[in-house]
């Protein structure tokens, strides 16, 4: 089999580990005679699976017991319209305008009630986290919306805007599980699974029990209420069994691996090859002012469109994929998500400054 490495944004690489495990598993699971894609979601066995799955992540994030754990499905661009539905009671949300998924979210929070952008960074193309500093929130602001890790524009929210006892509420789509967090900061955690967790197909909702109630706007349909979810432990309508599997048996590899300390660790040494190159570079030029650089989104140009077009080609040839950046920031991206190995990382540099020599 063909070795390459896969930088792509998501869906993106999942570990070996895992890939390897379920493939022995795939015709028959747990002694069943059957697949995991064959079974009744309301079996025992997945009931067991998805249990063990919450408990897992439980575990990983130390999340408290006033929190529950969702696998939805929709992705995590349904929770643009959910989290508005089911939270907005005063039809005022304020939010940090940081990118892409950042104006999608304020976008479709519009549809539902009054936005207040409290903070940009569109001036310079999200190339930075604004000043988080003398923010004015809205007095009643239903809650404060961020994107804490950027996959685009390769930003990161480093520290957490003072909210006032609101409740904060964050996409991390493209970091979850990349380090520790502190659960408590936020009233509601959503994840689309397909970055860094798993395959396409699940969003995981992580939300403080006082936020789930009856009390949603008026016309929100049966599927988009999060009480309705918890109350039917994930499984209201048939969840993506196989999505929350694979998610699973990740979140077994990371407690394999130490925990998110350690996989903080493994990610910051990743990164950190990436990015001291292209600090020291005189062709590859980082994009992101250095305070607020992604650990799991690194965006670089060259400067020339056509040389970029050209590293893109080479190191497609040499086994490096999906390195072409988003058409809004151009030039390369690399996704180096906690199943990349430190390996994959080392590989891209080394071609780079080949590719650096080659081309002066």
């Amino acid at each position: 089999m063909k070795k390459v490495y896969n930088f792509s944004a998501g869906p993106a690489v999942l570990p070996q580990e895992v890939l390897q495990e379920a493939a022995t598993e795939m015709l028959n699971y747990q002694g069943t005679g059957m697949s995991v894609m064959e079974m009744s979601h309301r079996s025992k066995t997945i009931e067991g699976m998805m249990q063990e799955a919450e408990q897992d992540l439980r575990d990983l994030l130390q999340v408290p017991n006033n929190y529950k754990i969702l696998f939805l499905q929709g992705g995590a661009s349904q929770q643009f319209a959910m989290i508005p539905m089911n939270l907005m009671k005063n039809r005022v949300a304020d939010h940090l305008n940081t990118g892409q998924w950042a104006k999608k979210a304020i976008g479709e929070g519009k549809l539902y009630g009054k936005i207040k952008v409290v903070a940009s960074s569109e001036d310079q193309n999200y190339s930075y986290i604004p000043d988080l500093k003398n923010l004015e929130f809205s007095e009643d602001a239903d809650y404060v919306y961020i994107c804490h890790n950027n996959t685009i524009f390769g930003t990161k929210f480093n520290e957490l805007p003072e909210v006032g006892g609101k409740p904060l509420v964050t996409d991390m789509s493209s970091d979850f599980l990349s380090e520790p967090i502190d659960v408590t900061k936020y009233g509601l955690i959503f994840a689309g699974a397909q970055k860094n967790v798993g395959p396409a197909g699940v969003v995981i909702v992580i939300i403080r029990e006082d936020l789930i109630t009856e009390d949603v706007l008026a016309g929100t349909p049966t599927m988009l209420k999060y009480k309705v979810h918890v109350d039917n432990n994930s499984a209201y309508n048939t969840p993506p069994v196989y999505g929350i599997y694979i998610c699973g048996k990740v979140f077994k590899w990371l407690k394999k691996l130490g925990g998110l300390e350690a996989m903080k660790k493994i990610n910051e040494e990743k990164a950190a090859i990436l990015y001291d190159y292209l600090d020291t570079s005189t062709m590859f030029k980082g994009t992101v002012v250095k305070k607020d650089r992604s650990l799991m989104n690194v965006p670089f140009v060259t400067g020339s469109e056509e040389l970029d077009a050209k590293f893109i080609k080479e190191a497609k040839a040499a086994g490096l994929e999906n390195l072409k950046g988003y058409r809004t920031v151009g030039g390369m991206r690399a996704s180096i998500y906690n199943a990349m190995p430190i390996a994959g990382v080392q590989t891209l540099v080394d071609f780079m400054k080949r590719f650096e020599a080659e081309n002066k």
